[in-house]
């Protein structure tokens, strides 16, 4: 932050100092300093020569954790290249450039990437979850490690397939840690969005006749009202029954008429019957 402010006041576009740009590359050299463990102790061994010495000087007992320092760079043994490696740690957003000092630091730390997969009663009510999660760390030789955090991560309610939960600060080195969420497939309702559909089987007279149902929503069961005449595949919307937004989404009950099965002598006599005094032909119009 204090490096920000500086910055700010002595660059050289925008500031009115008589020294500004003197004391904008003093700013800036303090900052390439202080944020480097390994800059650090090269600057307090070699004073302003730190530049110089950092090319080919080695603090002392330095342990490279099994890269090789060329002058412009790390090189590791069978990675195919120190940026190749350490962007397969940290993401493509990793900057370690030529003339580092040995062993190497993030840039203000490196966002990291993960999933997570949550119940659609979890999405609809929100929920706390416990995840495992590996990060790189690095010690002030510069080495790397894999370290295993539990996190406690808030799922909000509404959140929807394919968004993202932002936990600042949770990345690698300090950096932003992205959930992505993914929602798990539920076992009767199918989700597009913030809808949600229910396949709702009812009666032949159901159907003909109307009838007040009553039909699971994630929010509890409610009564819904079938209309007379109702048709196989016909949707009926319950508004705002989806999951939670601005604006919620809506519940649609796709009807699938089911008739009983004419097991019985009574259930066949009724079928005869009603093939005998009804005037329908299922097939008419259709092609």
């Amino acid at each position: 932050r204090a490096y920000r402010k500086l910055a700010r006041k002595y660059h050289p576009d925008v500031s009115k100092e008589a020294n500004a740009e003197e004391q904008f590359k003093e700013v800036q050299e303090a900052y390439e300093v202080l944020k480097d463990p390994e800059k650090r102790e090269a600057y307090n061994q070699l004073g302003q020569d730190w530049r110089e010495g950092q090319q080919f000087r080695q603090p002392p007992n330095w342990d490279s954790g099994g890269f090789e320092f060329r002058g412009g760079g790390f090189t590791g043994a069978d990675t195919g290249g120190f940026s190749d490696f350490f962007e397969s740690l940290f993401g493509r957003g990793f900057r370690a450039g030529p003339g580092a000092a040995p062993g190497f630091h993030a840039r203000g730390g490196e966002d990291q990437f993960a999933h997570i997969e949550v119940t659609l009663e979890e999405a609809y009510g929100g929920a706390t979850r416990a995840i495992q999660l590996e990060s790189p760390a690095v010690d002030a030789r510069g080495r790397v490690s894999m370290t295993r955090r539990t996190l406690n991560v808030r799922v909000p309610a509404g959140v929807t397939e394919g968004q993202q939960i932002r936990l600042a600060g949770q990345g690698a080195l300090g950096g932003d840690l992205y959930l992505q969420v993914s929602i798990r497939p539920h076992r009767v309702y199918q989700l597009e969005g913030r809808d949600v559909s229910l396949t709702v089987p009812i009666a032949p007279w159901e159907a003909a006749l109307g009838a007040k149902i009553e039909v699971p929503t994630l929010g509890g069961n409610v009564t819904a009202t079938v209309p007379p005449g109702a048709q196989a595949g016909q949707k009926l919307r319950l508004k705002g029954r989806g999951l939670p937004g601005k604006p919620p989404g809506d519940q649609y009950l796709v009807l699938k008429i089911v008739a009983p099965r004419a097991d019985t002598d009574a259930a066949r006599k009724l079928y005869r019957e009603m093939a005998d005094k009804l005037a329908f032909d299922p097939r008419a119009g259709a092609w």
